[in-house]
């Protein structure tokens, strides 16, 4: 059943990527493969940022956060994607729709804190490294991570009560292969024009805020150590991807054809981009490069 007959919807139908068979097995090992280097890599880091005890630095406790939050970003939606691509049954309840999102948002908009709390640990370490250890002791990293755990928690909060609020009547088609703001925003028999305006206002305010901090403080480094700017190129690349990609996505209006846009963007943000951060931050970090030596290879033989 496609169409709901009842004047309340109680799920949705996911309609994916592509309707192409011959594209969809093509895409299922694509992304399966991201995933799994996502799935490992992450996990990964986060092992030897935990065990290894040389890393047990303000900085490397900011990346065991990204990386841990990495992994379920990508759990969140890539098994229901792998699944739409192989079985014909792509409904998901209007509860499990709504947990979704607001898991998504929640780690995404946790991302964007975090990395920021991350370019400010750089700036420190490069800008003040004398008092470096006062300023990020433990309670001040405790402090940053709890803050964007929190934060991405309740601007997450906001977008889900307002979106499961809004009366869902007959159409159920998401098109998208994950549930988002604005495709279920469209299904609604609402009036949603305030609801888009705080989506862009809402979360303009915090991307925007949150890379404005972090290019602040990639000036203050350039200015003042323009020679050690080169070891955040990683951290720089990461903030690029994430950021780029979100600013595609939710900073403009949610028309058909950016819908369709969405789609592509949103692959490089939930499948691609958590597979490559811990590839960019492993290959050009030789503290980790030592550590999964250590931890993996020699124990090997």
């Amino acid at each position: 059943m496609e169409e709901l007959n009842e004047t309340t919807v109680t799920e949705f139908i996911l309609l994916g990527i592509t309707d192409l068979r011959e594209l969809k097995v093509f895409f299922f090992v694509t992304f399966l493969l991201f995933y799994l280097l996502s799935f490992v890599g992450n996990l990964s880091i986060v092992t030897v940022v935990s065990v290894d005890h040389v890393l047990h630095t303000p900085m490397y406790f900011l990346l065991g956060n990204l990386s841990f939050l990495d992994f379920f970003y990508a759990t969140t939606t890539v098994p229901k994607m792998l699944s739409g691509l192989l079985v014909e049954d792509k409904k998901i309840s209007f509860q499990g729709c709504i947990t979704q999102l607001h898991i998504f948002h929640f780690l995404g908009s946790t991302e964007a804190m975090l990395l920021a709390s991350m370019s400010y640990d750089r700036y420190v370490a490069i800008c003040n490294p004398l008092r470096y250890h006062i300023l990020m002791a433990r309670a001040m990293c405790l402090q940053l991570a709890f803050t964007s755990w929190l934060i991405g928690f309740l601007y997450s909060l906001f977008h889900t009560i307002l979106t499961s609020r809004l009366p869902f009547c007959n159409m159920n088609k998401v098109k998208h292969f994950y549930c988002d703001i604005k495709p279920l925003l469209k299904l609604a028999c609402a009036d949603t024009h305030i609801n888009e305006s705080l989506v862009n206002i809402v979360t303009g305010s915090v991307a925007l805020g949150t890379f404005v901090l972090i290019m602040i403080s990639y000036t203050f480094i350039e200015q003042g150590r323009s020679k050690a700017f080169s070891t955040c190129t990683s951290h720089l690349t990461v903030v690029l991807l994430y950021f780029g990609t979100a600013f595609c996505t939710y900073l403009r209006p949610a028309t058909k054809d950016s819908l369709e846009q969405d789609r592509v963007t949103a692959v490089l943000f939930t499948v691609i981009t958590p597979a490559l951060n811990p590839i960019i931050y492993a290959l050009r970090n030789k503290d980790v490069k030592r550590a999964f030596r250590k931890q993996f290879l020699e124990g090997l033989f």
